[in-house]
């Protein structure tokens, strides 16, 4: 990878962590680029649809089409600690359980080390699914519905009143982001619906994210603190955020 690559890279990074940032806020992470080169790289990246330029600065895709980031774009940022916290989650999940696996590019992650067992496995994530079919002794499950072309999954109120009928062990959760005011948060109304049925359903919820995703929010409010009992990260957490997660006697790994 070149130094343009890696430098547009981040300046992606910057934008879809932040939601919106300005040319000067990019041009403080780069003070050694001109500002040509700069704008020449926001240019490149809105015709890739890595972001959406606007006056003074530069959105992320998701804030302006209301919408989660394609899966394929989400599934190579932070790959380590999405790696990392899939691992963690594993050694929580329990044989002969019923399981709500959501769908996203860390909860991939765990399909693709799920331990072959008996468990019966919902999942809305066709990349999910694709993973688990590699398993010879789960029972798996995808929902019904209409296709998100962005995250690759199911959803919809077909989608949602299968879930209704299942009493899960334990859900895990992707989020888009987390903020103090919004609590988890994800780009598509009725995917927040799907996934607080999934939470509605569980003994256990589980959410899985990377610090990344720590003040971020996304559109639509999935749930608070309060609906949580475990958070696995990648070790990364600012010491807010883990305050009140002790507040709300959540256990983090």
């Amino acid at each position: 990878m070149d130094a343009m690559e890696m430098r547009r890279n981040a300046i992606a990074e910057l934008v879809n962590k932040h939601g919106t940032v300005s040319f000067s806020q990019i041009k403080e992470q780069f003070p050694n680029v001109s500002e040509m080169t700069l704008r020449t790289d926001l240019k490149a990246l809105d015709a890739a649809k890595e972001i959406v330029r606007i006056h003074g600065g530069a959105k992320s895709v998701q804030l302006v089409i209301g919408t989660d980031d394609y899966l394929t774009r989400r599934s190579v940022r932070n790959i380590q600690a999405k790696q990392e916290i899939a691992k963690k989650a594993k050694h929580l999940i329990l044989p002969d359980t019923a399981i709500f696996l959501d769908s996203g590019s860390t909860t991939t992650e765990l399909a693709r080390i799920f331990p072959d067992q008996s468990n019966l496995i919902y999942t809305t994530g066709l990349s999910c699914a694709t993973e688990l079919a590699n398993l010879t002794k789960p029972v798996i499950m995808l929902t019904g519905g209409q296709l998100n072309r962005y995250s690759i999954s199911m959803y919809g109120i077909s989608a949602i009143r299968e879930l209704e009928q299942v009493n899960f062990h334990q859900t895990f959760l992707g989020v888009t982001g987390y903020s103090m005011k919004a609590g988890f948060t994800c780009g598509n109304s009725e995917e927040a619906m799907l996934k607080r049925t999934a939470i509605a359903q569980a003994e256990q919820v589980i959410v899985l994210m990377d610090s990344s995703k720590t003040d971020v929010k996304s559109t639509y409010t999935i749930c608070g603190l309060s609906d949580v009992d475990v958070i696995i990260s990648d070790g990364k957490l600012p010491e807010d955020f883990l305050l009140e997660c002790e507040k709300h006697h959540i256990v983090v790994y």
